[in-house]
């Protein structure tokens, strides 16, 4: 079962993603790539932010890179970042990101309109990442 965040995550969740109908159909005009931080909690194991980054166009995942530097990640259209708690119940589905994101719960870099037009891809996303068997950083025997 691949811990989160890891690199073995995002590749399981980037699979995932390119085998979602679901996904290809609310995303068919998405373009732009998204990093998301996950931000340090040393008390929870995650002792300096990580960067994730993938890239989504039109419905598929062309590619997912793990541990980019802040100078790579910054690139991208999209930001997202939070707390690794916070992801961690956005991947639980405890908290709905775009809501998140107009609570200030997770902050975006990039345009929240665009977001919003896609929340159904957005929502997707989630769903996709709650279903990769994962096992929290923080909750490791």
């Amino acid at each position: 079962m691949p811990e989160f965040p890891s690199g073995d995550w995002l590749n399981v969740y980037v699979e995932r993603i390119n085998s979602s109908s679901e996904y290809r159909e609310a995303a068919a005009t998405w373009e732009g790539d998204i990093c998301y931080v996950f931000e340090a909690e040393p008390d929870k194991g995650v002792p300096e932010d990580l960067w994730a980054w993938l890239d989504l166009w039109h419905g598929e995942c062309r590619g997912g890179k793990y541990g980019l530097t802040p100078e790579e990640g910054e690139k991208a259209k999209f930001i997202i970042r939070a707390p690794y708690s916070r992801w961690k119940e956005v991947i639980n589905k405890e908290l709905d990101p775009v809501k998140g994101m107009m609570q200030g719960k997770l902050k975006l870099k990039g345009d929240l309109p665009t977001i919003v037009r896609y929340v159904k891809a957005a929502n997707e996303l989630v769903n996709l990442a709650a279903s990769v068997p994962t096992e929290f950083v923080d909750e490791k025997a």
